[in-house]
């Protein structure tokens, strides 16, 4: 009998750690697409301004790190709880993964433009950012 109750216990450990890695997924992803949000706000004005775009390389390469490992912060399992995330991605994974290898290509040319202080190309570049690669996504696989 305690062997059962032993093996019962570890059982729902596991589901606990299960939900508690769900949380923190989710957590880490938020929390994470918050700063990217927080990075574009930063880099418009620069963008628009046609300032000092080198300045904008180290958001890029952190938009650039966060953005090529994002499809491993949705687990299968992690579409519940408080997330915006639609079931769509799921779904849809491999399109999922696609928009965000597009979006990574994007953030490379706009790293390009940056490392080089081309504020003309960075400010074209920029400028379809959002509607085209971001928008993408969230139009697709965030809920309202």
């Amino acid at each position: 009998m305690r062997i059962r109750h032993w093996v019962a216990g570890l059982a729902l450990m596991g589901l606990a750690g299960t939900a508690l890695a769900q949380g923190n997924v989710i957590a880490e992803r938020r929390e994470g697409l918050k700063r990217m949000g927080a990075h574009m706000d930063a880099i418009k004005p620069v963008a628009e301004a046609r300032g000092d775009v080198r300045t904008l390389v180290p958001r890029l390469d952190d938009m650039l790190t966060f953005f090529r490992g994002l499809p491993n912060l949705f687990p299968p399992g992690s579409g519940t709880g408080d997330t915006k995330a639609r079931p769509e991605i799921w779904q849809n994974f491999a399109d999922f993964q696609t928009l965000d290898a597009r979006l990574v290509g994007q953030l490379e040319t706009l790293r390009t433009a940056a490392a080089a202080g081309d504020a003309a190309a960075f400010a074209a570049a920029y400028q379809v950012t959002g509607a085209q690669y971001c928008g993408a996504c969230h139009r697709n696989y965030r809920a309202r």
